[in-house]
């Protein structure tokens, strides 16, 4: 852990197509996110929890700084790369703590996507109303 306070850890989370680029150092428990505060960003108490799960499950909360950097997707998508990205960090820093972060499912990339609109249809698998005559 002594490498942890010398330089900052990188990860990498994904979600739908969300990306979020994760630096943690250990530090005083702040969290931003593209330069905002986590409630700023994250507008719902639900976003928040999602994104931070990672620090709850390793018992980090307040003890380390995590820069977050997310691009694509919604609200929900950045949130779920946020935590991807998070426990992927946390595990470099800290490999015993692998175990309960595998146990929460946090280090599974969620491989859910949009599925694309097929032609012919007004939808990925909703058709048009059909008429016999």
């Amino acid at each position: 852990m002594s490498a942890a306070k010398s330089s900052p850890i990188s990860a990498v989370g994904r979600r739908k197509t969300a990306s979020a680029r994760i630096r943690i150092t250990r530090g005083t428990g702040m969290i931003s996110i593209n330069g905002k505060t986590i409630e700023e960003y994250l507008y719902t108490e639900a976003l928040v929890k999602s994104a931070t799960a990672p620090l709850r499950t390793s018992g980090l909360e307040g003890q380390i700084d995590v820069a977050v950097n997310v691009i694509g997707g919604g609200p929900n998508g950045q949130a779920g790369a946020i935590s991807h990205g998070l426990a992927r960090a946390i595990q470099k820093m800290d490999p015993a703590l692998r175990a309960p972060l595998k146990k929460d499912g946090l280090l599974t990339r969620d491989g859910r996507m949009r599925e694309r609109k097929k032609p012919g249809r007004p939808g990925a698998r909703k058709r048009f109303q059909f008429s016999k005559r």
